[in-house]
């Protein structure tokens, strides 16, 4: 494999030969040109041979070695361009040119995958994607940009023109893939942006028009939407038959697809719990790659210097970078609900290409598989940056849809990732930013929470729920994460809902004392140790100086939530007895800091709106009672 290879007999050999041979000549010494009858050959036949990996990569590392001579990756990559370019013009019916795309996306996907894997120059130039000024090219090809350009113009514009049918569905899919295996050139760059970095195929998806970005993302997001399917029966091709050892195609595509996932990883993780649909999968993922890209640019600005009083003055080049502006993002950020035609919910109409989606579907869809960290990142993406869909979903009744599964998520914290857990509390954050949100959860009445298991939620309001798993997260961050990040974010939720809460269970008002009584002990903590150490004076200074900040920020951090139990008692007394109930029941949690001059106005407030309601119960108690009696004495 790699080597010679020996001189075929086309007229009476097998087909595994001839296919063999065709792969040897490939990754072989000899280059053929664009022309050359060798490329149909090799396209059109159904390769299927059964090839360990191992032979696999002795043909991946001769690839590597003589592709600098033979340029067979910008040549194949020309000739995928060239299938995408007749199925497109056949919308998708040309099976003959169907079935050589998908031949050649697979092989292009597992020999880039090994040339991007082990690169050893920052500019991918082991890649090769040009072909030699003395190559000979077809009368009718013009090559007048360069080949990742065309090959990505293509790839994108097939995914955005081409529906996804029965016919084109593994076309569809291996061209996703393939997509994942040429923009994880970024998994080899360090992890700060440069503007030297090169990452040619996602570069190359950057710079395309905004109506094909548009079409591209729209795509993307209705196939996570609609979820095709398709039965492997129904294809045409042997190399998707049914077999107990993968064809050489079937083990070309196994070999790509150990990268596909590992672009997306350099965002977030994924734990798989979510759609085990591929090609739904595989479009997430180019869409989370794409949007979330940032390319570094490099600029330079002129600045004069005028530290001498004469006249002259000279203009120094100052160096600048800055990252350009996302045209995926652009388009996602600015998606509309279709259901609003042409305007926007300001009614203000758009110029330009606009992606419409069905809010309503992508909301569903959403809400059934929150489970995949994709999914809770697609969301996050939403959310953040896309105002329509945000204020879409504030105006859902049925919230629950997408509130229980993240809150099952963040009570199962110990089983997630930290950037999943972040995620699922900036979506809580912005979401609690709304008023009217904060006001219906505490209307929803949830029969009853089973994943909950230290207590029994029966008939609880959506936002007592949604206080009890934040106050939960605070306990898992103070065990196991100790992030400050990650208590702010909480108690910031906790603090945008103060004032609207409404009847707050009782389990939950307990648990939001236990809250001051669980940061106060960190406090007691920190300030034992502080204390402890003060005699040592050779640690004295530098662990003084941070146990002090430590010590500040939770100072503030039981401030905060002082400041919700005031918001509480302020706002929203007669609707939240069990709030002042469990406050007296564990009034000493909070003596010790009475005396506090950052608590003791806070605390005043909250013992005297607190003894005023259980003096008014009080008096309400006697009152009946003293009618009681009289009603007694009557008798």
């Amino acid at each position: 494999m790699g080597g010679v290879p020996s001189t075929p007999r086309f007229a009476d050999s097998r087909p595994q030969d001839t296919a063999e041979y065709l792969i040897a000549t490939f990754v072989g010494e000899k280059s053929f040109p664009l022309a050359s009858d060798f490329w149909q050959k090799l396209l059109e036949l159904p390769l299927s041979l059964h090839w360990p990996s191992h032979r696999v990569h002795q043909a991946c590392e001769a690839f590597a070695q003589n592709n600098c001579y033979t340029r067979h990756l910008a040549k194949i990559l020309i000739h995928l361009t060239w299938c995408l370019q007749e199925c497109i013009s056949s919308s998708g019916t040309a099976s003959v040119a169907i079935m050589k795309a998908i031949n050649a996306v697979y092989i292009s996907s597992v020999f880039l995958k090994y040339l991007i894997e082990n690169a050893e120059s920052e500019n991918f130039e082991e890649l090769h994607l040009s072909l030699d000024e003395s190559e000979p090219l077809p009368k009718e090809f013009v090559l007048d940009q360069n080949i990742e350009n065309l090959v990505m113009h293509s790839v994108l514009s097939f995914i955005a023109l081409v529906d996804v049918s029965p016919h084109t569905y593994n076309l569809h899919q291996e061209l996703l893939n393939f997509m994942l295996v040429a923009m994880s050139t970024q998994l080899l760059s360090v992890p700060s942006l440069g503007p030297k970095d090169v990452h040619p195929f996602i570069d190359a998806a950057m710079t395309e028009e905004s109506s094909l970005v548009c079409s591209v993302v729209r795509r993307l997001l209705l196939n996570y939407i609609t979820r095709p399917r398709i039965s492997v029966n129904s294809s045409s091709y042997s190399i998707f038959s049914e077999e107990n050892q993968p064809g050489v195609l079937q083990r070309v595509g196994s070999a790509a697809a150990t990268i596909v996932l590992l672009p997306f990883n350099y965002l977030v993780s994924s734990n798989g719990e979510g759609s085990s649909n591929p090609l739904t999968d595989c479009s997430l993922l180019v869409l989370l790659v794409l949007i979330h890209y940032h390319k570094c640019v490099e600029n330079d600005e002129s600045i004069t210097d005028r530290s001498d009083d004469s006249a002259t003055s000279d203009s120094l080049a100052k160096s600048s970078t800055h990252f350009t502006v996302n045209p995926y993002c652009n388009a996602l950020e600015n998606a509309r609900d279709i259901e609003f035609g042409h305007m926007d919910l300001e009614g203000n109409a758009h110029s330009g290409p606009v992606v419409r989606l069905p809010f309503a579907s992508l909301f569903d869809t959403l809400g059934m598989y929150l489970a995949d960290e994709t999914a809770v990142l697609l969301l996050y993406s939403l959310v953040q940056g896309n105002s329509g869909f945000l204020e879409y979903v504030l105006v859902r009744t049925d919230l629950d849809t997408l509130l229980m599964p993240i809150l099952e998520t963040l009570y199962n914290a110990s089983k997630k990732t930290p950037n999943q857990i972040y995620m699922l509390l900036i979506i809580l954050l912005i979401l609690s930013q709304d008023s009217s949100f904060n006001a219906s959860i505490h209307k929803m009445i949830l029969p009853s929470v089973p994943w909950y298991k230290e207590h029994l939620l029966h008939q609880t309001s959506l936002g007592s729920l949604l206080v009890i798993i934040l106050i939960r997260t605070v306990k898992y961050n103070l065990s196991k994460l100790r992030d400050v990040y990650l208590h702010t974010t909480c108690l910031a939720t906790l603090a945008n809902m103060a004032p609207h809460v409404h009847r707050l269970s009782a389990y939950a008002s307990q648990r939001l004392v236990s809250l001051f009584y669980m940061l106060s002990r960190k406090y007691n903590k920190i300030a034992d140790r502080r204390d402890d150490k003060k005699g040592n004076l050779t640690e004295q200074d530098s662990f003084a100086e941070d146990m002090s900040a430590e010590l500040h920020i939770y100072t503030d951090f039981l401030r905060i939530v002082l400041e919700i139990l005031n918001a509480i008692l302020t706002y929203a007394l007669p609707r939240n007895p069990e709030v002042v109930y469990a406050i007296l029941h564990r009034e000493e949690v909070f003596q010790p800091f009475k005396s506090h001059p950052r608590f003791n106005e806070l605390l005043e407030n909250i013992y005297t709106v607190s003894r005023w309601f259980l003096c008014q119960n009080l008096y309400i108690l006697s009152y009946i009672k003293y009618l009681d009696l009289a009603y007694h004495k009557d008798r």
